[in-house]
């Protein structure tokens, strides 16, 4: 192999062992993916996806009327 591949070959290693710590690093630092509940009051929407699945307000909306 030429001397060219060879050190093309050590920097993607290099960067690729740097992302595997990097990551790791990151998932302990944000406590292994666990996320907090927090439960929000009011209903809310984004788009077209609200805070509640559908079922639930629908079944809110029937048993208010």
């Amino acid at each position: 192999m030429s001397l060219a591949v060879v050190i093309l070959m050590a920097l993607l290693g290099a960067a690729s062992v740097a992302a595997v710590i990097g990551t790791v690093i990151l998932m302990i630092r944000d406590g292994r993916g666990e996320i907090p509940v927090e439960p929000s009051d009011e209903s809310w929407t984004a788009g077209n996806l609200p805070s509640r699945p559908y079922a639930a307000i629908r079944l809110k909306r029937i048993a208010g009327a």
